[in-house]
């Protein structure tokens, strides 16, 4: 299998299984529990509890996926530094994402089917830079090429991170 395939592959496997593991942070609520956690602490907290199971979740999921993947079609990677900080910062970023819509979608008809249709638009931009990173480690890139890009998948991360801090208090209210 090229190397090009092998790294698209890994990546959609990779967004799925979060789409489907992380996005859940907020669907399995029930109402009476969301209203004993409104009255309880601020929406900050809660978004940062769900953030940082999320986070933890989805690194260990891109890691076992990593695992299993590696032992099954081979393992092509050349730069594990650099492949292992895409993998985290990724996550952190599918995270980011997956949480602020799952408190969107939770607060609409729970439905599993909009949580995938809201979100993949979103994670897009953090799919294409953890692609071009991961083939960068993957082809033994000189690490000061791959410094820009890893920074602009840090700068992705923040703003999302950011702007889940500044919108989800609005979510929660309603």
């Amino acid at each position: 299998m090229q190397t090009v395939t092998w790294n698209a592959l890994f990546w959609i496997i990779i967004v799925f299984a979060n789409i489907n593991g992380v996005a859940k942070s907020f669907l399995q609520e029930g109402e009476g529990r969301m209203l004993y956690y409104y009255t309880l602490c601020k929406p900050q907290v809660i978004l940062s509890g769900k953030l940082i199971f999320n986070v933890l979740l989805s690194v260990l999921i891109a890691l076992i996926g990593f695992s299993v993947y590696a032992l099954i079609l081979g393992n092509p990677v050349s730069n594990y530094i650099y492949f292992l900080l895409t993998i985290l910062f990724a996550s952190i970023g599918f995270s980011g994402v997956l949480t602020l819509v799952s408190g969107i979608v939770s607060k609409a008809n729970n439905s599993t089917a909009l949580m995938a249709v809201l979100s993949f638009p979103i994670l897009l931009p953090i799919l294409l830079m953890s692609v071009r990173l991961s083939k960068n480690a993957i082809d033994g890139m000189e690490i000061g090429l791959m410094n820009d890009k890893l920074f602009t998948l840090i700068s992705v991360d923040a703003i999302v991170i950011t702007t889940a801090y500044i919108l989800f208090p609005f979510i929660w209210r309603n």
